[in-house]
């Protein structure tokens, strides 16, 4: 089963495309969307059909910006019935714990991680799609749009010192300067966006703790109708820890609150192994990784929590039957395809 978003991440789609010369029903028939994606904000569409629709509108329409375009006008109501509860939250802490806990009832794609270290918070945007297609448009509307959100709740209190991208720069940084109003950074090993810590704990005046516990009971009501698995656990787990190089079996049993016999066990019953379901993420993100030419295949290693880029090398090949600096020497556009062979490279 594809991986679903709600279809409210396609708010504004159809002025946008044809502000850049697109047809946008067209573009949504031709990647396989309901025309109800466009009028209903509660339908759940593919968020992989959605990342690759995002991606070829930015090539047809020759706009690279395309996603920033998509999330300019975006507030925290995009989220629907979770936008409530983060609206009423005491501080820009406890708004974004809400929205990090609760983010699957948007989407099932998104993974909000917030990590805390020397007065510095950075809240890290997984984007786990299931399979390998490209999302760079993807992830400039998904930052976009968290910024945008907490800049329409929290005004002057909402300051981020920086915005960092796993992507190479655009051919113009300084529309992403514009739109972020602070330092964006390329190539980094994370897409996500850094604050003061102390930002965080201002007080939103006007937050009803009553409403907040109303939504909530509410929320937790839709929460215990999710078909989470145990799959599905371990993947959130395993895109937020593999760059720390730290995530393993043992690992990520922890994070979950079980032991490793218990998370393997669960596992063998749908029909996965940790280490499938770690070569399926790794998959997914070697793509993004890769393509980007600026960045080295051993820092693509690094991001992917390999020991050694030998171990990397032996990894890529036995996965895709090549080398990965085969692949990308081939100038593919798009993933490889696991079993298969990519493009000769070229002379």
């Amino acid at each position: 089963m594809p991986r679903l978003i709600r279809s409210a991440v396609l708010n504004n789609y159809v002025e946008v495309a044809r502000s850049v010369g697109l047809d946008p029903y067209r573009m949504i028939a031709e990647f396989h969307l309901p025309p109800a994606s466009l009028v209903d904000p509660e339908v759940k569409v593919s968020a992989a059909a959605v990342g690759r629709l995002l991606e070829e509108s930015a090539v047809r329409s020759g706009k690279f910006d395309f996603g920033l375009r998509l999330a300019d006008q975006r507030t925290v109501a995009n989220l629907g019935a979770l936008a409530l509860l983060v609206r009423e939250q005491p501080t820009i802490r406890k708004a974004l714990d809400v929205m990090a806990a609760y983010m699957f009832l948007h989407s099932e794609s998104l993974v909000l991680n917030i990590r805390e270290r020397a007065g510095e918070v950075t809240l890290s945007l997984a984007f786990d799609v299931k399979r390998p297609v490209p999302i760079r448009q993807g992830i400039d509307l998904g930052l976009g749009f968290l910024h945008r959100s907490l800049q329409h709740l929290f005004r002057e209190h909402w300051k981020p010192s920086a915005i960092c991208f796993t992507h190479a720069p655009p051919p113009r940084k300084d529309v992403y300067r514009k739109f972020f109003g602070t330092d964006v950074l390329f190539n980094q090993d994370f897409n996500g966006i850094v604050c003061p810590a102390r930002q965080l704990d201002a007080a939103v005046p006007a937050a009803d703790v009553k409403m907040a516990r109303y939504v909530q009971q509410y929320l937790d009501t839709l929460a215990t109708r999710r078909n989470s698995s145990m799959t599905s656990s371990v993947r959130e787990c395993i895109y937020t820890m593999l760059p720390s190089g730290l995530c393993s079996a043992q690992t990520v049993a922890a994070r979950l609150g079980a032991d490793r016999r218990t998370v393997h066990r669960h596992l063998a019953r749908e029909g996965e192994t940790f280490s499938s379901v770690l070569d399926s993420v790794r998959a997914e993100l070697v793509t993004r990784y890769a393509e980007n030419r600026d960045r080295t295949l051993t820092s693509v290693s690094e991001l992917l929590g390999f020991s050694a880029p030998s171990a990397f090398s032996r990894w890529f090949k036995r996965q895709f039957g090549c080398s990965a600096a085969a692949w990308r020497a081939g100038g593919a556009r798009g993933a490889p395809q696991a079993g298969s062979r990519p493009p000769v490279p070229k002379s």
